[in-house]
């Protein structure tokens, strides 16, 4: 039942702002999403166990909040063609998704975590490096006039780090970019874990982006 349900929340909020993506409406959904139940108790399985980010996603999604998300993810066709190359799709085939011409030799390609998405997924190997950067940038859809700080919950043996610690923003629709670094710290991270990087602005917006981790 979930497809029916957010399709409609995807209509409400694109009568809301006809101008916004299809990127920045699951962004908008995705970002202001309730992680607790009716009850604010932790939303669990049908078991009673704790729910994680592979059963629940992003969390409960609140069509209030996500009508004004305060910060989104957006993405165009671009921004997915470095992806296409790092993946070796051939010249034809970004031609039929895109309709575009498209030389990846002259495309420096990036890979799944690099995209704008409003989540973070990170796989660490024994043979992989011990830490991972990438970057995101949000668009301002709130108040003109507004500043964001972080707040980091750390996966279970992984360190987050996010630079800068704060986004300011002077008009509407600006743009802003961070860096996030993640870092093995210690002993080998358990096989899945979790946590969030949130950005908020008082008590008006919270813009939550949960984080997985994977360790092969």
């Amino acid at each position: 039942m979930s497809t029916p349900h957010l399709s409609g929340i995807a209509a409400l909020l694109k009568a809301a702002h006809p101008n916004w993506s299809p990127a920045a409406i699951k962004s908008a959904m995705m970002t202001t999403t309730n992680v607790l139940n009716n009850k604010g108790k932790p939303i669990t399985e049908y078991t009673g166990e704790l729910a994680n980010v592979f059963t629940i996603g992003a969390g409960h999604v609140n069509p209030t909040k996500a009508t004004n998300p305060g910060l989104v993810y957006d993405i165009d066709m671009d921004d997915y063609i470095p992806f296409f190359c790092g993946l070796g799709y051939s010249a034809t085939e970004i031609l039929t998704i895109t309709e575009k011409q498209v030389n990846c030799s002259k495309i420096t390609s990036i890979s799944e975590r690099d995209i704008n998405y409003p989540s973070f997924s990170v796989v660490f190997s024994p043979s992989g490096p011990s830490s991972f950067s990438t970057k995101r940038t949000v668009t301002n859809v709130g108040a003109a006039n507004s500043s964001y700080e972080v707040e980091v919950v750390e996966p279970n043996g992984v360190s987050v780090k996010v630079e800068p610690s704060m986004l300011s923003f002077m008009q509407v629709n600006q743009k802003q970019t961070y860096q996030v670094t993640f870092s093995i710290r210690g002993a080998q991270p358990s096989s899945v874990s979790q946590g969030h990087i949130k950005w908020f602005s008082g008590s008006k917006y919270q813009v939550r982006s949960p984080i997985a981790i994977f360790a092969t």
